[in-house]
């Protein structure tokens, strides 16, 4: 199994570049996936530092740990079960009293998009599932298409898929399913496919794809997870610590921006006070205004970098008093 699951490391020279891993850090990926871009940071922090790797799926923890062991032999390695979400819990399960470098490599990982039983694809039959761990999610994508009403149906669609025909196939979801429940992915692929206008279907990739990233963004309740995940960091960081987030749509990339621009906001108070009375202190500096995407060779090499956008901010000094990072 852990054979299938491959992982080829989105912008990993920019990663490299920005988090600057030294040896004898502690570096954190949150995402880890098939360990493409641990290896690296484990590498540069070897044979005094620290590589922790985080991950929901056992099948990525099995390949991860496989790989780790064959590819950086020298490195000191932890790797954790579980979901960025509860960070905190995990890195006191690390027992580390700090952080240099942190990495989130948003989205669904590539083996769980190819391997068809997961329910993430839209070009294979399976049944709808979508959960990133189903040890801890009880919902799958299924209960989601048959139970939810038709109002928050095209909710969903259109704010998580940013889908232009969310009312019209929430409408076809509803009708369909009143007749017998959607189960598997390319019935749903048929529903979305006779909702949307047939000039429609002609542009802009595959029809489904708005509908099953907005279905998985609300199975694994990505986005609350993402704010959690990010302040927990944040919390973690040393003084000097980067934080490194790879995002693979607006919504995420405008929570990303949200968090690291709020908290690098100094005083707030109106300028015609003489003393500060909010006591707000900037906790991070953003390094990157605009997020930084991949080269043109690497999206013609690797196509899922096309969407990329990485955001990086760095801890500043907590000696100062500051606000409490919720």
């Amino acid at each position: 199994m852990t054979a299938e699951y491959r992982h080829v490391p989105v912008m990993l020279a920019e990663v490299l570049a920005e988090l600057d891993p030294q040896v004898g850090e502690v570096v954190c990926d949150c995402t880890l996936g098939g360990a493409g871009h641990t290896v690296e940071l484990a590498r540069r922090v070897a044979p005094d530092g620290l590589s922790i790797g985080i991950d929901q799926d056992d099948m990525a923890l099995a390949a991860a740990t496989e790989r780790l062991a064959r590819e950086v032999p020298e490195a000191s390695t932890l790797l954790l079960k579980g979901n960025f979400g509860d960070l905190d819990e995990l890195l006191v399960q690390a027992e580390v009293p700090g952080v240099d470098c942190f990495l989130f490599d948003l989205g669904v990982s590539s083996p769980q998009l190819d391997i068809p039983e997961r329910g993430f694809s839209y070009h294979e039959d399976a049944p709808l599932d979508m959960r990133m761990n189903s040890g801890n999610h009880t919902q799958t994508a299924a209960e989601v298409v048959n139970t939810y009403n038709e109002a928050d149906l095209a909710r969903i669609l259109r704010v998580y898929g940013d889908e232009r025909h969310a009312a019209r196939i929430a409408r076809g979801i509803v009708e369909r399913r009143s007749k017998a429940p959607i189960e598997t992915t390319l019935q749903l692929v048929d529903v979305i496919k006779a909702a949307i206008p047939a000039a429609a279907r002609r542009s802009g990739g595959h029809p489904a794809r708005r509908t099953f990233q907005a279905l998985r963004i609300e199975v694994n309740h990505e986005l609350d997870v993402l704010d959690r995940g990010l302040r927990a960091a944040v919390r973690w960081a040393n003084p000097g610590g980067r934080i490194c987030v790879i995002s693979y749509h607006s919504l995420e990339d405008r929570i990303v921006k949200h968090v690291f621009s709020e908290l690098s906001q100094g005083c707030t108070c109106p300028p015609d006070l003489p003393v500060c009375v909010c006591g707000h202190v900037p906790i991070v500096n953003v390094r990157t205004r605009k997020p930084l995407v991949a080269s043109d060779e690497e999206v013609a090499a690797n196509p899922r970098s096309r969407s990329a956008l990485m955001r990086v901010a760095v801890r500043l000094d907590a000696s100062a008093e500051g606000p409490k990072v919720s």
